[in-house]
């Protein structure tokens, strides 16, 4: 046994002696009793008894050998197989003739009730053996009804209970900030949100600066707020422990929240899905944490290393570092910078894996949102030059593809011109057209045994500044997908489009800034105001100060959403149509020099319709606009020109007078009768015109297709004046050939054509 580092020997001789002699108890407690704050090694007892048996004087010189010891005289995991129940240690600290100071450490996690052996025999122990090692032998004090204090009742003034209570409590408390990031981020992703700002050209890089800082704000203040609250209440918690630690502890944590919550938003797409998967993991974590890793944490069997892999996870880590707080406030009175050096204390290497790990999880998120590009529609184009290149228009990429999977029909000639006119302007230096699409094909592959979807095959077209160019056609006819290509959606699979002189496979990030977008669906957060969607992607757009202000006033006043309170009204609350309005508006802020229209009179109603069309062919001066919808009477009223699509091919162009004398070189005569006179009406008509097909009969009402070069308006009214007076026409009319007729009839000669080949 190793002598004392200080003091007379006299002393420790006889206070040695003592504490051999009187070494009888009877059913000690045993209890884990943990100190971590750092001491000189001092000289220390450990003394284990039996029930009714002499104790054995153990000499130990480092405390934490004595605090491993106390524990593993309980704990049922010695090497040996035995089980010691250990009574107490003493540590004399500065004790000599002139000063008694002594600490006593004792293990109560047996507890059998016999609450008043814990301390008052093992301080009469220590103390007789002081009096006597200065008076003699003779000498002895008793310390009679001195009873134990618990937690629960004297010590509480010491140390509250948030130190008690802290780890579990205070983590659900810091947790509930990963569930707000993450439903925000997947609501944009699930609303298309995140979408629409990319397109109206917010990049990948300045999103994530900007929601990753917004969140670390919120968080921040949140922080502050719960720290400050809890000083604030005189909570010890966080009194007593250093702010420095717990401003760099929280930090550091909540960097590491943000980042797993935009890790997590790459894999929901749904918000109902992410939320409640959130809070599972909230308060799964707290329970987990407190039931099961905190007993990992205070085992000693239990290895360091594994306790270090679970603290990988970040709720892991959170609790761990609360729980050392939490220890530091009962034990030491509050945790210092120096405490970190501490081999017992965790909250240092906390500290170095959320530290590494809030680097690696930021980068994987962002990897994984922009290459694969999860939640931003099209992945990342890399390019060699993302500046204008002007030789772009006759340097084509991957040309080796062209006519190599799709040799489209091409029997019209307006079709045929069409792409003789972008070979030429692919080979022209500048061209005053703004959209280009050369040999543009989408390809869907086959699934669950279907054969492979051609969306769109080999496109050729050409817009130029200041032309509306309509796309009409029926359900599935590829439309949306020549839009969504156009736009960054989705990836061409052959072929290649070029905007404002910019490939769309490579240059996508640079024609975004020049883009505005209607989409089909209104893209729009409910809780923002008509005005602040304007001005938010106004500000896209670079528009600054009163230039700002001027656009957003009038585009509100030219789609009516200015007056009555509606454009300071939340845009959840609007109705259909004014949401429809509102981004026609989106997409003309910032005056765009291409912009595409999905159906944009959707849902209007007579008079929001007309001064719609009004807005969009004042617009359509100095951009080039693409538009698609059912209406043919928009489109016969914005659009310079037309092209139909059917079957995912372009099967004619031109404005709608050329059109309809195309497509419509006929009349069309309806005329309603009893049905007994049907024959006689038919009869009329192929003398009037042998050539006129009949293309609808229903109960009486018949309608035809008559040539124009074949008959006169007037034999048309002569002919009915004639068969009034044989029998009784309920209604007849004549008509020249509409939109609506050449829609149809391109449509019918497109599967006729199909289903022949």
């Amino acid at each position: 046994m190793a002598g004392p580092s200080h003091g007379p020997a006299n002393f420790w001789t006889q206070a040695n002696a003592l504490l051999r002699k009187n070494l009888t108890f009877q059913s000690p407690n045993a209890s884990k009793n943990r100190s971590t704050k750092t001491r000189r090694p001092r000289l220390c007892y450990m003394i284990c008894s039996w029930q009714c048996v002499k104790g054995l004087v153990l000499w130990r010189n480092d405390y934490t050998v004595v605090n491993d010891e106390l524990y593993k005289g309980y704990y049922e995991g010695n090497p040996d197989g035995k089980i010691n129940e250990i009574s107490a240690a003493y540590d004399f600290l500065n004790s000599n003739e002139e000063n008694f100071e002594v600490s006593i450490w004792y293990n109560s996690t047996l507890n059998d009730g016999d609450v008043l052996l814990r301390i008052p025999r093992s301080v009469n122990l220590a103390s007789n053996a002081y009096l006597r090692s200065q008076r003699g032998p003779g000498t002895q004090m008793l310390f009679e009804f001195v009873k134990g204090m618990h937690p629960e009742t004297n010590q509480v003034a010491h140390v509250d209970f948030a130190s008690y209570l802290g780890p579990l409590f205070f983590t659900w408390v810091v947790l509930q900030l990963f569930p707000v990031a993450l439903k925000s981020l997947v609501y944009e992703k699930q609303r298309k949100l995140r979408i629409m700002m990319k397109m109206h050209g917010l990049g990948d890089w300045p999103y994530w600066m900007i929601s990753y800082l917004y969140f670390l704000f919120v968080s921040s203040i949140y922080m502050l707020i719960f720290v400050a609250s809890g000083a604030l209440l005189g909570l010890q918690f966080f009194q007593l422990n250093d702010f420095g630690i717990q401003f760099v502890f929280y930090f550091i944590y909540i960097n590491l929240q943000i980042s797993f919550a935009f890790l997590g938003a790459t894999l929901f797409s749904n918000v109902k899905t992410a939320t409640v998967v959130a809070y599972i993991c909230v308060f799964g974590t707290g329970f987990l944490a407190r039931f099961l890793f905190q007993s990992f944490v205070e085992s000693n069997s239990f290895p360091k290393m594994w306790v270090m892999v679970m603290e990988i996870y970040p709720g892991f880590s959170l609790y761990r570092g609360i729980y050392e707080f939490a220890q530091y406030i009962i034990l030491e009175g509050g945790m210092r910078w120096e405490d970190l050096n501490d081999s017992e204390n965790g909250m240092k290497e906390v500290l170095i894996i959320m530290s590494l790990e809030w680097l690696v999880v930021l980068f994987a998120a962002y990897g994984m949102d922009v290459v694969v590009s999860l939640g931003s529609g099209v992945g990342r184009r890399q390019s060699q030059n993302s500046r204008m290149n002007p030789l772009s228009f006759f340097w084509k990429p991957n040309l080796q593809h062209k006519d190599s999977r799709l040799h489209v029909q091409m029997d019209n000639a307006d079709v045929i011109q069409e792409r003789e006119k972008v070979d030429q302007l692919l080979h022209e230096s500048s061209t005053s057209h703004a959209i280009v699409c050369d040999n543009l094909q989408k390809i869907y592959p086959g699934r669950d045994g279907n054969p492979e979807k051609l969306a769109v095959q080999g496109l050729y077209l050409a817009v130029p500044q200041g032309e509306c160019f309509g796309i009409l056609g029926p359900n599935g006819a590829g439309k949306t997908s020549f839009i969504s290509m156009m736009i960054g959606l989705i990836k061409p699979t052959f072929g290649t489009a070029f905007v404002q002189g910019l490939d769309i496979r490579t240059h996508m990030d640079q024609i975004y800034t020049s883009m505005g977008v209607c989409p089909q669906d209104d893209l729009l957060w409910e809780t923002l105001t008509g005005r602040e969607h304007l001005l938010f992607y106004g500000r896209l757009k670079n528009l600054r100060g009163s230039a700002l202000t001027q656009a957003v006033e009038e585009s509100l006043k030219s789609l009516n959403l200015f007056h009555g309170g509606v454009s300071d009204k939340q845009a959840g609350k609007y109705s259909g149509g004014m949401k429809r309005r509102l981004s026609v508006a989106i997409s003309l802020i910032g005056d765009p020099k291409v912009v595409y229209m999905d159906e944009p009179s959707t849902g209007l109603d007579p008079a929001s319709r007309n001064n719609l069309w009004s807005v969009v062919k004042k617009a359509k001066q100095d951009r080039a606009i693409i538009l698609t919808t059912h209406s043919m009477e928009e489109a016969e009223f914005l659009c310079d020109r037309l092209g139909f699509f059917v079957d995912g091919s372009l099967r004619c162009i031109g404005n709608p007078k050329e059109l309809k004398s195309r497509y419509g070189g006929s009349y069309v005569f309806t005329i309603t009768t009893s049905s007994d006179h049907e024959e006689e009406v038919e009869n009329m008509v192929q003398h009037l015109s042998p050539s006129a097909n009949k293309v609808y009969q229903l109960s009486g009402t018949q309608k035809f297709e008559i040539p124009k070069s074949e008959v006169r308006i007037a034999d048309v009214f002569q002919a009915v004046e004639t068969a009034k007076s044989k029998f009784t026409v309920f209604a007849w009319g004549l008509a020249d050939t509409n939109m609506e007729n050449v829609f149809i009839k391109v449509s019918r000669e497109a599967h006729q054509s199909n289903s022949l080949t």
